[in-house]
């Protein structure tokens, strides 16, 4: 009778779950943000663009190799011409322009794959951000494609921006549509038919895949053999409400794509317990309750190296599973004080946006109520562990991608995804492997590593071109630059990313940013400066 008791009870917790979650879904679809303007940068495509001279990096792991000339036509890399070495004359012969191609001179520059941002929020009404500045934002950083996890604005209004970027009507990324676990219903999931019935509808609707946070394990294995039908990717955040019933390793069991984030993943090697430590007052809701334990979790998890920690890093290896880790935004977790003075904030930060990240006990991610140094010392050894797993799980062949979550936290689109860079690197990735995990990692998760991902011929042209070497210093990627002396001892900043190139459609980086300046000094002309970006 107890156990009868016991099993109702979480029926009734997990359908309340799913509930707050629909509930969230029809929120953000009645509020989206403005629709994307017409497209009014970017030249091309071309029936045949060269790039001369430039440094490549391809993205598949390989070394820079340089000067090279790129070849494009119609959208498709066609040739990779190396045309001699670094520091003296070209005397190769190279590939000739006729009449009315286009040819950009790279010399000395680097290029590098279009990146992919695997977990990137299209912003929304709650934020105050348009659908212009998160878009100009993402392709000023050398983001080509981006998966829209969530698609919180509302199915109509993601895949109707969905194809104009297809078109390249509108300045924008490629966006892979992953819809919300039950999006679109009045009432949550609440049986493995319905999971088949909606999963059905919403790949004939044109989603590329599934978000999941929560619900019941016949429900979501309902739910991801029907979108292994349908060719539908699947994702998971493994909300803290239903860990105890579905980790990462069982979700992976499942036939999951990918896990978000770190959650689910340390409970699955607990080895002295099944449920984390929570203080006997936490709640949930309460988000430095929340966000605070979670900064302890990894600690009570099986050590490094030890049988329980190899066993699920293995088995999830086999799997094929996909870690998305997004460290970057749980930075703030362990240096507020860094990420609310950071660089961009006051030209490129919209005061809505600002506001948005201050302390609240309303708005998401804003769990600054009274945040201590043990806080912040919780937080360096949680992400200790956490990187000490992910670089394992690379080393061991695990598939490791880039994402950044940023529009929370006080990370910033674009920024907050060369942030992500540098924190895998510091999680012990080579250069190289951060770049891979930027590129054709993300581009095999999606299954379209066959055109995007990397640089080679048949590929699209998806390219980011580069001042300064990125493998060097990655921070040469933001678009506020990198200040050095010159040899007058003088700072100057470095001039960052010169061009994206999004299926053959070449982008003036300095040009968006330009305009994402405007508008954001605009908006704070409306406000009246009122908002205080050091507050």
């Amino acid at each position: 009778m107890k156990k009868n008791k016991n099993i109702e009870f979480i029926k009734v917790l997990l359908l309340a779950f799913s509930l707050s979650f629909t509930l969230l879904f029809s929120l953000n679809s009645m509020a989206t943000p403005l629709v994307a303007p017409d497209r009014m940068r970017g030249i091309g495509p071309f029936h045949k663009l060269i790039l001369r001279g430039g440094i490549l990096i391809n993205g598949e792991g390989a070394p820079p190799i340089g000067p090279v000339d790129i070849v494009i036509e119609n959208n498709i890399i066609t040739q990779i011409v190396n045309v001699g070495n670094p520091g003296v004359p070209i005397i190769k012969k190279r590939p000739q322009a006729a009449k009315g191609d286009k040819v950009i001179d790279i010399s000395g520059q680097y290029v590098i794959p279009g990146m992919i941002d695997m977990h990137g929020h299209l912003g929304g009404d709650e934020q105050g951000t348009t659908a212009e500045y998160v878009l100009k934002l993402w392709l000023a950083h050398g983001i080509t494609t981006v998966r829209e996890p969530g698609s919180f604005n509302g199915l109509k209004w993601t895949l109707e921006h969905v194809k104009k970027s297809q078109k390249n009507s509108i300045t924008a990324p490629r966006i892979i549509p992953y819809l919300g676990f039950g999006m679109g219903r009045k009432a949550p999931i609440s049986t493995p038919e319905q999971a088949v019935k909606w999963v059905k509808k919403i790949a004939r609707q044109g989603a590329k895949g599934i978000k999941f946070f929560g619900a019941s394990p016949t429900i979501i294995k309902a739910a991801i053999d029907e979108a292994k039908k349908q060719h539908l990717g699947t994702m998971m955040h493994h909300a803290q409400l239903d860990v105890v019933h579905l980790n990462a390793l069982d979700s992976a069991r499942m036939g999951l794509t990918s896990m978000e984030h770190w959650y689910g993943l340390p409970e699955a090697m607990f080895d002295d317990k099944i449920i984390q430590h929570y203080p006997l007052d936490y709640n949930y809701n309460n988000e430095q309750n929340r966000f605070g334990e979670a900064g302890k979790l990894w600690l009570q998890t099986a050590k490094p190296g030890s049988k329980k920690w190899v066993q699920v890093r293995d088995e999830l290896i086999s799997l094929d599973f996909t870690i998305d880790p997004t460290l970057t935004i749980y930075e703030a977790s362990r240096d507020l004080m860094r990420e609310r003075n950071a660089d961009w904030h006051k030209e490129y930060t919209l005061p809505s946006l600002w506001h948005y990240f201050q302390p609240s006990r309303y708005a998401h991610g804003s769990y600054w109520f009274d945040w201590t140094t043990q806080d912040e010392i919780n937080w360096k050894n949680n992400f200790r562990r956490w990187m000490t797993f992910l670089n394992d799980y690379k080393n061991h062949g695990g598939r490791v991608t880039t994402g950044s979550d940023s529009g929370y936290i006080f990370k910033v689109y674009g920024f907050g995804y060369i942030r992500e860079l540098e924190l895998l690197q510091e999680a012990g990735f080579h250069p190289l492997e951060v770049l891979k995990s930027a590129t054709i990692n993300g581009a095999e998760a999606l299954g379209m590593d066959d055109k995007i991902g990397s640089i080679a011929i048949g590929k699209l042209a998806d390219l980011v071109v580069v001042n300064e070497n990125p493998l060097r210093n990655f921070k040469v990627l933001y678009a506020t630059g990198h200040i050095k002396l010159n040899d007058k001892n003088q700072p100057t900043k470095t001039r960052g990313i010169r061009y994206t190139i999004k299926d053959g459609i070449v982008f003036d980086a300095h040009k968006l940013l330009d305009d994402v300046k405007k508008i954001v000094a605009k908006e704070k002309d409306k406000t009246k400066n009122k908002v205080s970006y050091k507050k």
